[in-house]
């Protein structure tokens, strides 16, 4: 995993449009770091079926968050959005096209646009009336989920989730909360994502047929704090991560990673690090997220299934 390469494409249109529209075991081996190279930090969000591997990186060199393919034959690419200075590859579909979100130099730090990366062109993704957009999870067929916001900053409680599906947005937000996020789509229709309840606490939620299922996992204080992501793979098995005791945040011993398949949790946390968080799986079981060392700096991790 040294070889790497950048590419720079001309953004070439703007989709619009909306519709409105719900005790574990321990896994450790079977590990592999993911960093790029002259990276201070790295993390991996994604993985489809061929082992590709997208995610994001901050460059010692330029100071900026850039996105990155890492390809099964353990080449990275540098993906950035035209006249941007931050860019995140956030999830890529078994047909190779990559979605993620960027701002572009001279707008305000909270501003994000989500992108579609598909056979060299990028596509900018805002649901109307956003100012804050990612795009987060591409299937098969192209439909792509994520999460937006209409006002800055864009907390948890103030965040929708939307399914852009044939050229239309659909919102998504799970009746009675306070915010919703939309990060994965599989090849069945199936989304997964996260909400903030009113009981203050993060949960996970599946979304199968128009109908809301939550998912906690047993005795966790949060389940995926803040909505920040998790993946779901065709045969509907899920991953994210949890926090077994405040504060939550993965600069501590309290968060870890869980996988959800037939109905059983097992927890995983890569080896001597200091929290370890799962963002996406793909039909083989690899699953992809990011690690802390104990000073701090995240690093990306693949995670083999035995």
């Amino acid at each position: 995993m040294r070889k790497s390469k950048s590419i720079s494409i001309t953004i070439v249109g703007l989709m619009s449009g909306l519709v409105s529209m719900v005790p574990t075991t321990e896994a450790e081996a079977g590990f592999t770091p993911i960093d790029f190279p002259d990276a201070t930090s790295s993390a991996a969000l994604d993985i489809d079926s061929a082992g590709d591997i997208v995610g994001r990186y901050v460059s010692a060199v330029d100071g900026n968050t850039h996105g990155f393919l890492l390809d099964r034959h353990g080449e990275f690419t540098t993906i950035d959005a035209p006249r941007a200075n931050f860019t995140v590859a956030a999830g890529i579909s078994s047909p190779g096209d990559i979605v993620g979100n960027y701002r572009l130099r001279g707008e305000p730090l909270m501003v994000r646009h989500g992108f579609r990366l598909s056979s060299d062109t990028f596509t900018t993704i805002d649901p109307p009336g956003s100012v804050f957009t990612n795009a987060l999870g591409i299937n098969r067929r192209g439909d792509i989920v994520g999460r937006y916001c209409t006002v800055l900053p864009c907390l948890p409680e103030k965040q929708h989730g939307y399914l852009l599906s044939r050229g239309e947005f659909s919102s998504i937000d799970v009746p009675g909360a306070a915010g919703t996020s939309a990060w994965e789509i599989n090849d069945r229709g199936e989304i997964v994502g996260g909400y903030q309840g009113t009981d203050g606490r993060s949960h996970v939620y599946l979304l199968r047929k128009g109908q809301f299922a939550t998912i906690d996992f047993p005795g966790a204080i949060d389940t995926a704090p803040a909505l920040s992501k998790g993946g779901i793979n065709s045969s509907g098995d899920i991953v994210s991560y949890y926090c077994a005791a405040k504060p939550c945040s993965l600069n501590n011993d309290s968060e870890h990673g869980f996988l959800l398949s037939d109905d059983e949790f097992t927890t995983f946390d890569f080896p001597g690090g200091h929290a370890t968080a799962g963002f996406g799986i793909n039909a083989r079981g690899d699953i992809v997220g990011s690690y802390n060392d104990k000073s701090g700096t995240e690093h990306g991790f693949l995670l083999n299934p035995e």
